[in-house]
């Protein structure tokens, strides 16, 4: 049995919206309680403000400013950098992994937040999966961006005209926000890229949206979604609706039903999934999500609460489960740390209750379309809104100050075309990674125990 001068521990897997602003909520309920102990567990030590994440693919804005570090946000909330490995239900543990070198460490908890996010879905089609580009996470981003340049570099020496072409050719898979962004900002990118590369043709640059419905944005609906097509393709993208992408290799991208299209790059945000932790744990799931209840607590598990992509909790009002969005995620976390706290003190918990207050999108230079509180706006208005609304919801003032300056200073000067990242850099940092791994791991056995080892 707990002593009970032992704090309750709470523990907080992910660090994205709904584990950090859990994380926040409870960080200042601490100020005023020592009776509990917050630990958040995150792969990564910073928060990742993802809709600005195109951005930084179209090089509008540096990696550092759409990133928060963690141990600047919280007082009093401990934090941890290591991989979640395992959930023991039962024996209210977790196992996680730290280091380069591997290494694992057991977590014991009272009370459980599960705000592991999501991973890329590629359907289990191994060849797409290993060939194409993610744009989920801060590394994607910057690794696109630098293999946009790199593939200019190589086109501008290649005197191949099939080649260059496929050089000079992106494919974006899937046209919802995360695609349709994406699209707009690296054909902003490369053809504003172009005139610095004066043996490329410009007409030789394709940039191609494929979307398997009829409209892209679906969620903004039928009006807003044709807008944003047609503004793209005034600007060169080409869109490809009712097409899927079945396979990359080779230099083409196969779609289904069609012809193929020779390109060096796909990129990927077709969709995601709940990772293999989630599908290990026990209960009910939707889509591959963790059921929750209306406090968004597991069934048959007290103590234990999900949030965000992970978890399906269904909205009263309409019958299905909650959008996966940074705005329900932010609130998710928000209402799970107060019922941490009441199942701490006896209180009722209280049941999420949210309706969106609306979307927007940025679909290229100086456009957007936007649909705020029932009201539809489209074409600069709706880009100033997109930039105005997620510049206030951006944590912290240093970061808000960091991206308006750069914003301000994109109305001015071209994006940067440097190439950071090169095959000679890439040698590098493998050698120096393994370099260092092998300094963290410890000596081995044979180092440790040399007479032993001689003995046998």
């Amino acid at each position: 049995m707990k002593p009970a001068a032992q704090p309750t521990r709470v523990l907080i897997l992910g660090g994205g919206f709904g584990g950090v602003y859990a994380a926040l909520h409870l960080d200042k309920a601490l100020s005023r309680r020592g009776d509990v102990e917050v630990t958040l567990v995150s792969a990564e030590n910073f928060l990742l403000f993802t809709p600005m994440l195109h951005e930084i693919a179209a090089s509008n804005l540096d990696p550092s400013d759409i990133v928060n570090p963690l141990r600047r946000m919280f007082r009093r909330v401990q934090f941890l950098e290591a991989e979640t490995r395992r959930i023991d239900l039962a024996a209210r543990r977790v196992s996680v992994e730290y280091g380069p070198g591997g290494r694992t460490r057991e977590l014991e908890y009272d009370k459980l937040v599960i705000a592991t996010g999501s991973e890329d879905n590629y359907f289990g089609n191994e060849e797409i999966a290993r060939h194409a580009v993610a744009m989920k996470t801060l590394t994607d981003a910057m690794l696109l961006r630098n293999r946009v340049v790199a593939l200019l570099e190589h086109a501008a020496v290649e005197p191949d005209p099939a080649r260059r072409r496929a050089l000079l050719t992106f494919v974006v898979a899937g046209g919802g926000f995360a695609g349709t962004e994406a699209a707009g900002a690296l054909n902003d990118f490369v053809r504003s890229a172009l005139r610095w590369y004066p043996t490329l043709d410009a007409a030789e640059a394709r940039l191609v949206l494929v979307h398997p419905k009829e409209v892209i944005l679906p969620e903004l609906g039928d009006a807003l979604g044709r807008y944003a097509q047609k503004k793209l393709a005034q600007r060169g993208v080409e869109i490809l609706t009712n097409a899927r992408v079945a396979g990359h290799a080779n230099g083409l991208v196969q779609l289904k039903d069609r012809e193929p299209i020779p390109a060096a790059t796909l990129v990927w945000t077709a969709g995601v999934k709940p990772g293999r932790l989630i599908e290990e744990l026990p209960g009910e799931k939707e889509k591959g999500r963790l059921k929750v209840n209306a406090c968004l607590e597991l069934p048959g598990q007290p103590g234990v609460w999900a949030l965000g992509d992970c978890a399906a909790a269904v909205d009263e009002s309409t019958g299905q489960p909650f959008p996966t969005t940074a705005q329900h995620a932010m609130r998710q976390g928000r209402t799970v740390a107060r019922n941490v706290l009441a199942s701490m003190d006896g209180g009722m918990p209280e049941p999420f209750r949210f309706k969106m207050l609306g979307q927007l999108a940025a679909i290229g230079h100086r456009a957007g379309v936007a649909q705020i509180l029932g009201m539809r706006f489209s074409g600069l208005v709706a880009w100033f809104l997109w930039r105005t609304v997620y510049l206030m919801k951006l944590p912290r003032l240093e970061k808000k100050i960091r991206v308006a300056l750069h914003w301000t200073t994109d109305l001015f000067f071209p994006p940067d075309i440097t190439q950071f990242i090169t095959a000679r850099g890439i040698e590098q940092a493998h050698r120096a990674l393994e370099a260092g791994r092998a300094q963290l791991a410890g000596p081995s056995e044979a180092e440790m125990h040399p007479e032993e080892r001689r003995a046998e």
